[in-house]
């Protein structure tokens, strides 16, 4: 799934997107209107293919410092020259300085991962894959429509805290923190807290609503 570089630090053209959060694995469509990202999306099908996604708090502006490498799997050209993009997310990296800001953003940047650890994340992933399906059944049952997880959700602790962190939705600042992290358990656990609250939250809706039909 994902393209582990042997060359540590290298430069990366960016894209900082407003709130958006991009994790290995995940997939990103993007319409690039604006002439500097025509530029990047240009550059890039020429070489690589990958460009960095970076989230932009939009209520102070501030561009986060670590973010998510995208590799363009499908481009789409209108005749107007704007494009419809596919792109998954790969490896995570941090931005060590800005080598020019124009026409576009491009970093000097440091890929980074996980910590090894010998912990058995097992009982952790068990953990998130029920609270998971509970949030889905219960959501579900609150729209009283048939909600289903997809059939390939990752099977591996690292891909999994990925997956859950990637599929949260509206708590960009939440996401940001959870791709910062380098430790699997603690994001686990983290992703595990969140979907407690979520499930706590919708059981005790959907408990009302049982109250009232």
């Amino acid at each position: 799934m994902f393209f582990p570089s042997s060359v540590a630090v290298r430069e990366l053209p960016l894209f900082p997107l407003p709130e958006v959060v991009l994790f290995p694995g995940i997939p990103l469509p993007l319409h690039i209107f604006e002439p500097r990202y025509r530029i990047l999306m240009n550059t890039i099908l020429e070489s690589d293919r990958r460009f960095g996604v970076l989230m932009v708090d939009p209520m102070e502006g501030k561009v986060a410092n670590v973010g998510c490498c995208a590799e363009l799997v499908y481009h789409e050209r209108t005749p107007d020259d704007r494009m419809y993009i596919k792109t998954v997310g790969q490896q995570r990296f941090r931005v060590l300085d800005y080598v020019r800001k124009k026409p576009y953003y491009v970093g000097l940047v440091e890929w980074i991962e996980d910590q090894p650890t010998e912990q058995d994340l097992h009982r952790l992933m068990k953990e998130v894959d029920q609270l998971l399906r509970d949030v889905v059944h219960l959501s579900g049952k609150l729209t009283e429509q048939e909600i289903e997880l997809p059939d390939d959700i990752p099977t591996s602790p690292l891909e999994l805290s990925y997956w859950v962190a990637g599929n949260l939705k509206g708590v960009a600042p939440e996401q940001q923190a959870l791709l910062e992290m380098q430790d699997t358990a603690i994001r686990l656990e983290r992703e595990a807290e969140i979907l407690m609250t979520t499930r706590n939250h919708l059981a005790a809706r959907a408990a009302l609503k049982d109250a009232f039909d």
